[in-house]
């Protein structure tokens, strides 16, 4: 095999480019591996992992474009860079007539619909906090996708919006649904009475598509981005947004959702969840139920639970209790658990989890913590278990594969598998683990298909295992309903060809691996 590269200096094109580019790559004849990433560190990281970080990689920086190509032979390497390069020199055409008059800033595009009141802002990260100022100047709801704002810009941002009583989510805002309107990564559910407001993208779409799966609707679902519950913003969007929702009368019940927050932060929202009657369940994962209890509110452990909580206190709700449904579950896992257990060798030991959604990742954290003994994650709050995302695995592991470090140059893994593709056949070669589980989430601008790039790899993996004498477990959930673009069933159908356990839920998935490797704790 050749490995070939090109280095452009200075030169920034947008994931999805790439991520094309290098799809095409991989797709040629001859061509083993291919990378086409602004040379981050972490992205260099990858392409160290993979074999594909030549000497003089290392001195390319964040600013600039590699391109990277192992090939059967010189000529092929050679000839896949020319194509790379080929189709980077393209330039964009478009057969809408008025293309060339399509607004290029958010003043114009306000000026050409002036009832718009909500701007979705994803650039860079360098230049997101100055399009959310122009947007928020204009008069506009801010809807904030991208990440690595810095923490100053935020607080300043959040503070003006809602000195003039606007809505700034973000930034870091995967998801919300506003009116029954979708942005970011949102799931096709039902209207209802349910609010939300969470600082977790994935949190959110994991509980908005089990409320939906148990006929329950929602009122608004906000987001406001995952340091909104920091010390250091406080809580700005989550106490407005909380007080809407408590004033606005489509909305019966009320679900907060996020990571462990600061404590006096908590404090704070806690003590502003009380000045409302209506039933409010919080699921502050990892973090004590007494505070929230204290209050009046209803406490959940997990996204599940939260789900299960509110929607059990939805007017003519005839299903189950949350007690209830979790622990029947629980009965059918433990069942499960020992028939797949039959399959492991001596020696197999450890769940890994790769997850693109962080809260889904700490909510397995969470039911691991009380399972197994110690989690290494890029989540851990707990410093002496926490880890660099790019680390290898070692024992009992949990990765948040999105985190804002991680996506730097590179798209979210919602959107682009090849990270976490890549990450799942190195885990297959350690004989330690047991179950790799994964989370695979739909909806509204996630992959079109991604049990398609999954499944294979999958497939891959558990070839390899058996090639050592060994069976390796793969566990997920899949978060999304049929109406979905993705089509729930379909995803599971296809991951289940492949020889994935799909799980009713995330919080589902992770018992099934606690309970596999540790039977009598759990």
């Amino acid at each position: 095999m050749q490995i070939q590269y090109v280095i452009r200096r200075g030169e920034y094109y947008d994931s999805v480019t790439l991520m094309q580019i290098a799809q095409t790559l991989i797709g040629a004849k001859a061509v083993d591996d291919a990378a086409v990433v602004m040379a981050t560190e972490a992205n260099k990281a990858i392409l160290r992992d993979a074999g594909l970080l030549v000497p003089l990689l290392r001195d390319a920086g964040p600013g600039d474009l590699v391109i990277v190509v192992k090939a059967s032979t010189e000529d092929k390497a050679h000839q896949a860079l020319e194509l790379a390069q080929a189709h980077l020199a393209e330039k964009p055409t478009s057969t809408a007539p008025s293309a060339q008059d399509r607004p290029r800033t958010i003043h114009s595009a306000k000026g050409s619909n002036p009832k718009a009141n909500v701007a979705v802002i994803s650039v860079a990260g360098a230049h997101a906090a100055a399009e959310a100022w122009e947007a928020l100047r204009a008069g506009l709801h801010v809807f904030l996708f991208s990440d690595n704002v810095s923490v100053e810009a935020e607080v300043s941002l959040k503070e003006y919006a809602v000195a003039h009583d606007l809505l700034m989510m973000g930034p870091g805002c995967g998801t919300a649904i506003i009116n029954g309107v979708g942005l970011g990564f949102a799931n096709a559910v039902p209207r209802g009475p349910v609010g939300i407001v969470t600082a977790a993208g994935t949190g959110l779409q994991e509980i908005t598509s089990l409320l939906a799966r148990r006929d329950v609707g929602i009122s608004q679902a906000i987001g406001t981005g995952g340091r909104d519950l920091s010390d250091s913003v406080g809580g700005i969007i989550t106490l407005q947004s909380v007080a809407a929702l408590q004033a606005d009368p489509a909305t019966r019940a009320l679900i907060i959702v996020s990571k462990p927050p600061s404590p006096a932060v908590a404090q704070r929202v806690l003590s502003q969840v009380g000045h409302s009657t209506k039933p409010t369940v919080v699921c502050f994962l990892g973090s004590d139920s007494a505070a929230a209890s204290a209050v009046g509110a209803i406490p959940a452990r997990t996204l599940q639970e939260a789900a299960y909580l509110a929607a059990a206190e939805v007017e003519g709700y005839e299903g189950a209790s949350a007690d209830e449904a979790i622990e029947r579950e629980t009965v059918d896992l433990r069942k499960q658990s020992a028939r797949l257990r039959s399959r492991l060798v001596a020696g197999q030991q450890y769940p890994r989890g790769l997850f693109s959604g962080g809260t889904l990742a700490s909510e397995a954290l969470v039911i691991w913590r009380s399972m197994v003994d110690g989690v290494r994650s890029n989540v851990s709050l707990d410093p002496g278990w926490r880890v660099d995302g790019l680390a290898r695995c070692k024992g009992n592991c949990a990765w948040d594969l999105g985190a804002e470090e991680l996506t730097i140059g590179r798209l979210h893994p919602m959107i682009d598998s090849s990270l976490r593709t890549r990450r799942l056949i190195e885990e297959a070669s350690d004989p330690t683990v047991a179950a790799i589980v994964l989370d695979v989430v739909l909806g509204h601008g996630a992959h079109p298909d991604p049990a398609s790039e999954l499944a294979p790899a999958v497939a891959l993996a558990r070839e390899t295992a058996l090639a050592r004498s060994r069976e390796l477990l793969f566990l997920a959930s899949v978060t999304g309903t049929e109406a979905d673009p993705q089509i729930r069933s379909r995803q599971v159908e296809e991951l289940t060809r492949a020889g994935v356990i799909v799980c009713a839920s995330n919080a589902a998935a992770a018992r099934l691996a606690g309970l596999i490797i540790r039977p009598r704790r759990a």
